[in-house]
């Protein structure tokens, strides 16, 4: 019988559906699929593919984790509704991490996290003591504006966002729904209020007259 919280974590903020399965600090699955539609049909097959190599069943979860984004809109708000349900279903609590914060995870600052946001503009959040800054969308021609001492950029073409600010660049520690499922592990007993989609961007187009459920805060 295992004594560590097991931690489950997914995303589907982008391109990809992902998902991890931690135990403690012991990471006994990840998957990750990329694809540019079809995550709302894929994300469960694939949690339960991840479950069954860890030897695990949902009812065992002390904690969820979920990509909060920024991102796709459709994408995000899947996954952050796929959360709030399993989370309400088990009695355990659900953790929003964002894209950015997964990429920071386990790098000391001052760095500076990077997503492509696509039309000539990035996510951007800077994280470290005293330099804490974002997210927010940033054109590309305004990237120098981020610039500090000591400042190392992970995420997005990091080395050219490295070479424009006279910084430099590192790989992410962990993949994106490991670093998600081990950032909700140390922030699962903190409370704070339910998962809730990080737009950073308005959406392209205005919402169909049948639009689906709202999502409650």
């Amino acid at each position: 019988m295992r004594s560590d919280p097991l931690i489950l974590a997914f995303d589907t903020s982008a391109a990809h559906c992902a998902a991890a399965l931690l135990s403690g600090d012991t990471l006994l699955a990840e998957a990750r699929e990329d694809m540019a539609k079809g995550q709302a049909e894929r994300l469960m097959p694939l949690v339960e593919q991840v479950m069954d190599r860890g030897g695990a069943a949902l009812p065992d979860l002390a904690a969820i984790g979920v990509g909060i984004g920024p991102g796709n809109f459709t994408g995000i708000r899947i996954s952050v509704a796929a959360a709030r349900g399993l989370a309400v279903a088990l009695g355990i609590p659900a953790v929003g991490v964002s894209g950015l914060e997964a990429l920071a995870f386990g790098t000391k600052g001052p760095v500076l996290c990077c997503l492509d946001a696509r039309r000539d503009h990035v996510y951007l959040q800077r994280f470290g003591p005293g330099v804490a800054r974002g997210p927010t969308l940033v054109p590309l021609d305004q990237v120098t504006e981020w610039a500090c001492d000591g400042l190392r950029c992970i995420g997005h073409d990091a080395g050219t966002l490295a070479a424009r600010l006279g910084a430099t660049s590192a790989p992410a520690r962990h993949p994106l729904a490991v670093a998600i499922a081990r950032d909700a592990a140390h922030r699962r007993q903190a409370g704070g209020p339910r998962p809730a989609p990080l737009y950073l961007r308005a959406p392209d187009a205005a919402p169909a007259r049948d639009t689906g459920p709202a999502m409650l805060p």
